[in-house]
Formats: C-alpha cells, structure tokens, sequence
C-alpha cells in the first residue's frame, strides 16, 4: 500500500450505547485500499460493535459509515454486501446440513437459480478456490468439515460477493498454527489484488505480521492509532491495557495422588472426528497436565468423557481410587468436576440467560443455592456479582442477556463459576481462546493458583505456546492416541510437533517391535 492509495472506508464520530454502556465513543476510523489496519482492544473495548455497525448489524446512535465515498443507510447489511463490504465473523454463521456450494450462494440467489446455475456456481468457487489457494471440495456437507475448512468457506463466501473491504473477527481463533499461516498466505494474495482488510485479534504477533496500521480502542475509545512498523508487541499490549502486560510467574511443583485416572480407555469414532485409543492417564493433585494437539484428533472425546459426557466403551474411570460404573455430567459436577468447555456459546452458555443463571447454570442445585427444591436468587445474584468484580466481567448488570457481552466477558464469566466452586478437578478446554493479553495472564494466573490449592488441572489447548508455557506434564494426541508424558522443558516445540503429527507414534511402534 502506498500512501497515495485512495481511502475506501470512512467512519465518522460513531457512537453507539447500550443502556448506560457506552460501547463506542465518538470513534473515527479510515481504511485505504490494498491496506491492512488491525484493530485491538481488551475484550469488551468496543470492537465487535463497531465492525456490526459498519456492516448494518447494529444502528448508530451517531456518526456515519461511507464507503467509497459513499454513506450506507444505517442498520443495512444488504447495503453494506452491496457496496463490497464482506464480515467473518468469529463464531461461523454456517448451516452444518447444507453443502460448501449451498452455504456459499445462499443469500445471493435464489434457491431455484441455484439449481439451475449449479455448473456455474461450481465453478467459480473452484476459480477463487485455486486463485487464493482455500481448497475445499464444493459438494461436501459443512458439517463434516474441520475448522480450518470452515474458515476457508467463510472467506469463500465474501470473495464470492466480489467483496473489497473485508472484515476478519477473531479470525484465527480456532485455527492451529499451520492453518493460520494459510490463512495469511491467502490473505496477502488478496492485498495484491486490492483487498482491503479490517483485521481484529489478540494475538500480537500475528498483527505485527500481516498489518499496516494498527488502531486501539479503550473502555470504547479511540485512544491511538501507529504504523505497525512504528511499535512492538509489548507497546501495543500498553496501549490496550493501560499498562503493560505481566505474565504470572510459574513455580514447580509437587503433585500429590491421582485424582482421576483413565486407563486403556477406548471410544467409538463419532463421523469425522476419532474416538481414543487405549488411552491412559492420571490427573493428579497439585499438577497442570496439558493436551497439545492438532485441532479434531482426539481432544474432544477425551473432554466428553472426563467431564462425564461420554462413558467409555473400553477401560477403566477411577475417581478418588473407585472405579466408576456409572458416570454422567451430574455425576462429574457433584464430584469435583467443573469444566470451561471449548465452545462457550454452544455449551458454555445459554444465550437468553442473564448472567445470575449463567453463573449458577451448573451449581443450581447445590446447597450453595438451592434448598427443599428451591433456588434462592438472592446468594445467586451476590454469586454472580462477586464473579462480576472479581473477573473484571464488563457488563451492564447481572441481569444483563449474556448473548449481549463479548465473546471475552463471556469466557470470564464462565471462568469465575468454575473457579469460585473450589473444584478438586478443572477440565480447561482452550480456556484463553479469543481472549485479550491481559484476560489470557488473568485466567493463566487462576489456573496456576488453582493447581496450587491442590486441584488437578486438564488443559487443552491447540496453542503450543501456552502449553508447554503453563503445563507441568504435556501430553501429545494424534488420531485418538496419547503420547507419553513429557516434564516441563523437556521438549522443543519442534520435537512436540512430530508426535502431533502422528511420526512419534509410528517411531514408538517401530521402536517396541
């Protein structure tokens, strides 16, 4: 991008409240064409609102959006599509039952044109397939895909619009390292060709690598705006937080019994995604035992069954030194268990709850809450609070509709009702994912301090960074098979790779025969 490049979107003095919440004050914001501006923020700064303002998803209570010098009708996603505005959103907006070539066209054509313009459609799908190397097969069912192939169909579906401005929420979010390379790659062909990308994320080094510019917002201010060759990531993560970042400090360690033990346990493949494999391990006292690993190879299984939705079909579950018959969701809560799942809005969350039932969502009949069948909504309101404050949980109100917060207030949320019940086991299913520097130290430092009341932390994580940074033990799974484990520093992350690549297990087998 050159500095002559001519300005392609304009935001002028936006302003838009929620209630009492001021989520954008007054924000100005310019994109040129062929250029890459990374817009940062803690979780809840205003970030995902202004990008749904610039799209037509939210109204402005002031200010204007003009795109190629032209002002969009306020709260008009068609508008915004028509002028070539194009939004991935964080959380796909895909439907599981249709196909790549159905989610792509739908909203472009009619179903009848669809049909008959099919050969066509297919077509030019594979040309922007090949031109920006996001390969995926046309006719397969979205819901077979795996994330990374997901990510390729959202994008598919706004350079299927002709788009030129393109917005990127959280976009590597759930990518592994390869694919968000990938993601790149296809990213920087489309800058070549005169893309212009507004790009929000929190992960530093991934925006000093693919922007130009970077703007933050603060508390829903504009508070600065830099070249990205001008600053570092430790400037930036300043800028966000109002100070710089401190990540916690780790100890070692002594782990003290097994609290859970999972022995040669087996389950059934579930379509795509594999069932383990005689796998054995030991969530001990004391101890962060962390579970690296490319995305859909095992990791989900391993969190069903032991956060009690799943009873494997092989093996043994020994809990406190009693092996289980029975095991159940209710039977993991009531026996120490508590769980940040991975996917907060499907399973962590119930969108239309406020936030006093989301925090009692699984502790509901407990003592702490209930009696003679009864909820008593006075200690859960002073529960939720207390997690509100503690957590820095930015909100209106405990009565606010969680589906109003961020992804990160959400996390936050989900975190403080795991931790506040002094639970024996933490299962923490990429408990940072999507998460601010600052929010990400926060929930690293209560798991480090969790272990060290003595509870037994599974962390998964397909950041191998945070892995080998917060575990005391890692291990690797591959096509539902556990690697050994592995002590603190004892590996490299490229040495970590070749098990996540199946090659340490196949050289284990070589080894033993």
């Amino acid at each position: 991008m050159t500095g002559k490049a001519e300005i392609v979107l304009r935001l002028d003095a936006i302003t838009k409240r929620f209630g009492k919440l001021v989520a954008n004050d007054a924000i100005s914001l310019s994109l040129h064409r062929g250029e890459v501006v990374a817009l940062l923020g803690e979780n809840g700064a205003g970030k995902t609102t202004l990008m749904n303002i610039l799209f037509g998803g939210y109204t402005a209570d002031s200010g204007s959006v003009q795109v190629f010098g032209q002002t969009l009708p306020p709260g008009n996603s068609r508008a915004a599509l028509d002028a070539g505005v194009g939004m991935v959103h964080q959380h796909f907006t895909l439907a599981d039952n249709l196909t790549v070539l159905e989610n792509i066209a739908l909203g472009v054509q009619p179903l009848k044109d669809m049909r008959l313009r099919k050969q066509e459609t297919c077509n030019k799908i594979k040309r922007l397939s090949d031109e920006f190397n996001l390969i995926v097969d046309p006719s397969a069912r979205v819901g077979s895909l795996t994330v990374g192939e997901r990510q390729r169909v959202e994008i598919l579906k706004a350079l299927y619009r002709d788009v030129k401005i393109l917005i990127l929420d959280e976009p590597t979010a759930v990518l592994t390292p390869q694919e968000a390379d990938d993601l790149f790659a296809t990213l920087r062909l489309g800058i070549q060709n005169g893309l212009s990308i507004i790009f929000i994320s929190h992960k530093l080094h991934e925006v000093m690598a693919i922007s130009d510019r970077v703007a933050v917002l603060r508390h829903g201010k504009l508070v600065a705006e830099t070249r990205t060759a001008d600053t570092d990531k430790n400037a930036l993560s300043a800028l966000m937080m109002g100070a710089a970042a401190k990540a916690p400090d780790i100890t070692a360690t002594t782990p003290g019994k097994a609290l859970l033990s999972l022995k040669d346990i087996s389950t059934p493949d579930i379509a795509n995604n594999p069932g383990l494999k005689s796998v054995s391990l030991e969530l001990k006292a004391g101890q962060i035992v962390g579970l690296a690993g490319v995305s859909g190879n095992g990791q989900a299984a391993l969190a069903d069954v032991v956060g009690g939705m799943r009873m494997p079909s092989q093996g043994a579950l020994v809990l406190n030194g009693k092996t289980l018959t029975q095991w159940s969701p209710r039977a993991a809560v009531q026996n120490g268990i508590a769980r940040i799942p991975e996917d907060r809005h499907k399973t962590g969350t119930i969108a239309d709850f406020d936030l006093i039932e989301n925090a009692i969502l699984e502790g509901y009949s407990t003592a702490l809450f209930s009696k003679g069948g009864w909820i008593s909504w006075i200690k859960a309101k002073a529960f939720a609070t207390d997690i509100i404050q503690k957590y820095d949980v930015r909100c209106p109100s405990p009565d606010t509709r969680i589906r109003l917060l961020s992804g990160g207030n959400m996390q936050k949320l989900i975190l403080g009702r795991v931790l506040e019940a002094d639970p024996q086991i933490v299962l923490a299913n990429q408990p940072v994912r999507g998460l601010d520097i600052g929010a990400v130290n926060y929930v690293h430092s209560q798991l480090l301090a969790a272990r060290d009341r003595g509870a037994a932390v599974l962390l998964i994580s397909e950041d191998l960074d945070e892995i080998m940074g917060l575990s005391d033990v890692i291990h690797v799974i591959a096509g539902g098979r556990l690697s050994p484990g592995f002590a603190r520093g004892t590996m490299t992350p490229a040495e970590l790779g070749i098990w996540m690549a199946g090659q340490g297990f196949d050289a284990q087998v070589a080894h033993a025969s």
